[in-house]
């Protein structure tokens, strides 16, 4: 189904962000490695999420959808795989990281899988690590990539794993660690990218009583052409269990960014709620980049509020710590004066799509002046209408429908949108655009 503008009234409003993503894939996996049962308050069920639901009762916990709560009587970290056939994970890269290191806790034989873009996703890097902690990983086609079989056995141990291409890796071994026979030790090579999402993963872990002790070190060597010390990241977790507790997922930021978005691109205001102040997520970084494009931002404890003229400018910044906002940072380029230059996320090329180059691809259909870049782009405001394809990609369809505040816009495939935000366009009906899938 396409994705097309309908009408557009007063963009502005008060409207609550949904919950968030990344916390919800990780509040279900913990309450399910739990000694005991747990309710996880304010839960986003989106395709991924559920993909995420879905492997845990799989591998034994018992999980109950009410009204406003979700159950979950966790498994004491004993996993058992109910299932002959391979776990399909659908699209989501986030559940297949994670639960790859998890399914070694179990008794039997695990084996991960996925739609096709998901067996697109590199996996090497991970399998290569766990297998030091004992636990026998391996690509089933011999790619590096899903399905991914994974045997029983988590000894533990020591291991490294390179920083550089997803922080999910690092997530995926942080959740485990504790269920090992003998805790683990990681050590997290450089360059890190995305610390804030293990920011996230350490904070949800110690709600569910876990301690990981953080550390690092300068690694006095030639570590780049310009002689610099490298920083090694050392997280210790010794062998521990999680307990179970009553969880309220904090919203949103990244889905939230194109509700902001909108109001900075058309002119208005608005407030959007459960957007807390304090919350690590990475994605936070979006009220500083609008802020520095025109917008007038002012953060409460748990909303944030946002006023615009609509006259943004181009500015530089780098998104290594928040790659899930190049799309949006990209609509919102085009739609500025002058240039941006978005720097800094080279692992955005492993996502749903290769992300620079798709949102490259888009955006000249629409005759936008830009220059690709191994690490981001360079894009000059003005862009016209015309109709674009989301590839798949969900982040993509949703800020590409931004452009509809300006221009004739239409997305093919717009309807992907449901793995992560599946009421967005309720979402932004309630700050005044209409959207249709047709």
């Amino acid at each position: 189904m396409n994705l097309k503008v309908k009408n557009i009234s007063d963009i502005d409003g008060v409207v609550k962000a949904p919950p968030s993503k990344s916390y919800s894939h990780r509040a279900v996996i913990l309450a399910s490695l739990a000694c005991g049962t747990s309710k996880l308050y304010d839960m986003l069920y989106s395709e991924d999420t559920l993909a995420s639901i879905r492997v845990c009762e799989a591998l034994g916990a018992e999980i109950t959808k009410h009204d406003d709560y979700l159950e979950v009587k966790g498994t004491s970290g004993k996993l058992h795989n109910s299932k002959k056939d391979p776990i399909d994970l659908a699209n989501s890269g986030t559940t297949l990281r994670l639960m790859t290191s998890v399914a070694g806790l179990s008794d039997n034989e695990v084996i991960l899988t996925g739609d096709e873009s998901l067996k697109t996703r590199p996996m090497d890097l991970l399998i290569n690590s766990i297998r030091h902690l004992g636990v026998d990983a391996e690509s089933i086609n011999d790619n590096g990539k899903a399905p991914i079989l994974i045997k029983p056995g988590y000894f533990g141990g020591h291991t490294n794993i390179s920083g550089s291409v997803s922080s999910q890796y690092i997530s995926s071994i942080l959740i485990s660690s504790p269920l090992s026979e003998h805790g683990v030790t990681l050590f997290v090579l450089p360059e890190f990218k995305s610390r804030p999402y293990v920011d996230m993963t350490l904070d949800i872990m110690k709600k569910f009583g876990v301690k990981v002790f953080k550390g690092f070190y300068l690694k006095h060597e030639s570590c780049d052409k310009e002689h610099q010390s490298c920083r090694i990241d050392e997280f210790k977790v010794r062998k521990q269990h999680y307990t179970p507790c009553d969880y309220t997922v904090e919203g949103d930021y990244s889905s939230a960014s194109y509700l902001l978005a909108a109001i900075a691109i058309n002119g208005g205001h608005a407030k959007v709620l459960n957007l807390f102040k304090n919350s690590k997520q990475g994605d936070k970084v979006i009220l500083e980049i609008l802020e520095k494009m025109g917008a007038e931002i002012t953060v409460h404890d748990d909303y944030v509020e946002i006023t615009s003229d609509g006259n943004l400018k181009g500015i530089d910044i780098n998104l290594s710590n928040a790659p899930d906002l190049l799309i949006t940072v990209a609509v919102l380029a085009a739609m500025a004066e002058g240039t941006t230059n978005i720097t800094g996320v080279k692992h955005a090329r492993v996502k749903e799509t290769d992300r620079i180059d798709t949102t490259c691809k888009q955006l000249r259909k629409l005759d936008c002046k830009l220059e690709e870049f191994e690490d981001g782009m360079s894009i000059t405001g003005g862009v016209n209408g015309g109709i674009v394809d989301s590839c798949g990609d969900h982040r993509l369809a949703m800020a590409f429908s931004l452009i509809g505040l300006k221009h004739d816009i239409e997305i093919i495939n717009g309807e992907v949108f449901d793995v992560s935000f599946p009421n967005f366009i309720e979402a932004m009906a309630e700050i005044g655009l209409e959207l249709e899938l047709i």
